[in-house]
């Protein structure tokens, strides 16, 4: 952690949730997830929920602890740890919270909210489709008004707690003719509304999680679980794409933090040629070079997190914070492996699974490639909006010559 960034009861609050990855989850509940024994983050979250580490941000009356991005951000970290299996249960709370505090009414807030983060209620968020992925206005699924209801049909998929949440943050198109922009409700979901699971993927990593289909087959969901205003589920996906995207990003920054230090540390028991192994150069400037990259990705995460904090507009720095601590992150676990040579491709040591964990944090909540999408457009925005504003750069040439300039 970047602890000169945290305050006394920032930092309070990151060290009772490292306690509690310290000492409440046991490595055999981890390994039990990864084998597929354990079907569910549930335990997790049922843990977590009573000591009041899941609401990092949310008002202390629905059980959160009323603290800020850059704490949600350190405590993430700490829980990244673990893999993404658990990463993800973690802050799906904080996910599906954000929707319900921003836009919730407060009968939504005190039955869900509250529940869910004090661990009694156990939720997931529906948003891909079959024909959808990154596309979120390419939604088929349908939310059809009906008197004091409305009736979903459709199907969700890569949905993480499909088999046992206890409800869902669906998206669904109710206004079909309209713009894209304003075709979209969002709604809370009770599994026992009719909600179907018909599938539980096999995974390569990220084991554990409940990964599955959902299918709404004629669901009627009353008006008052409408999430925000009708067709108004745009500005509720671009505010929860923060806690999604920087969360992951923070998460990821764990995942290589713990791969590295159990590489850095085998660096300094393992022999060869008669020395330890961190005495060679091509192994402590992979060491150098991850520590490095992480605290890139990190310093990312907390500078977004700040923005975030101030109330400005984060979008571009949470993507960029996305995309380099998860491709960071990757590339540190990476090298882990190979400083560990062939021991660290077996299942002795855990850095095995973080890499097949770690592939998923560059494809889930928009990829990067998405990431990217956005970084450029909000740069071009940002460059268009300062032109004049500063120093013409292009005066400097050595030989300024207007009459060789052309565009088109």
């Amino acid at each position: 952690m970047f602890h000169f960034l945290l305050n006394e009861e920032e930092m309070a609050f990151c060290h009772e949730v490292r306690e509690f990855v310290k000492n409440e989850v046991p490595s055999q509940m981890v390994r039990d997830m990864d084998s597929g024994e354990i079907e569910s983050g549930r335990w997790f979250v049922e843990k977590a929920g009573p000591l009041g580490i899941l609401g990092t941000r949310f008002p202390k009356e629905y059980g959160g602890r009323d603290l800020n991005w850059v704490t949600n951000v350190a405590a993430c970290e700490e829980v990244g740890v673990l893999g993404t299996s658990l990463g993800c249960a973690y802050v799906m709370p904080s996910i599906v919270g954000e929707a319900i505090n921003l836009f919730g009414t407060e009968e939504q807030k005190t039955k869900y909210l509250a529940p869910t983060l004090s661990g009694k209620l156990y939720s997931a968020e529906a948003l891909t489709e079959p024909r959808g992925g990154s596309d979120f206005f390419g939604a088929t699924t349908t939310a059809v008004e009906d008197g004091d209801s409305y009736i979903l049909n459709g199907e969700k998929r890569f949905v993480v707690g499909a088999q046992d949440s206890d409800w869902f943050l669906v998206y669904a198109k109710s206004a079909p003719e309209a713009p894209p922009h304003k075709s979209i409700s969002c709604f809370i979901v009770e599994r026992d509304f009719g909600v179907e699971v018909q599938n539980i993927y096999q995974l390569m990593g990220t084991r554990g999680g409940g990964t599955g289909r959902l299918v709404f087959k004629d669901v009627r969901v009353p008006k008052e679980n409408l999430v925000g205003k009708p067709h108004g589920a745009y500005a509720v996906f671009n505010r929860m794409m923060v806690p999604e995207r920087l969360l992951s990003g923070a998460g990821a920054v764990g995942a290589g933090r713990a791969a590295l230090e159990v590489a850095a540390r085998y660096s300094t028991r393992r022999k060869a040629f008669g020395k330890v192994i961190n005495n060679f150069q091509a192994v402590s400037f992979m060491v150098a070079d991850s520590a490095a990259l992480l605290d890139a990705g990190r310093a990312l995460c907390y500078a977004a997190a700040r923005l975030a904090d101030s109330g400005g507009d984060a979008r571009r720095l949470v993507s960029e914070a996305k995309k380099v601590a998860t491709e960071n992150s990757w590339d540190v676990v990476n090298k882990a492996m190979q400083i560990m040579g062939g021991i660290g491709y077996t299942t002795v040591y855990p850095i095995e699974r973080l890499l097949r964990d770690g592939r998923l944090s560059m494809i889930w909540t928009g990829s990067n490639e998405i990431m990217n999408l956005l970084i450029q457009h909000e740069y071009y925005k940002e460059l268009n909006a300062k032109a004049g504003q500063a120093r013409d750069i292009e005066q400097d040439a050595v030989t300024p010559d207007e009459e060789e300039k052309h565009y088109g």
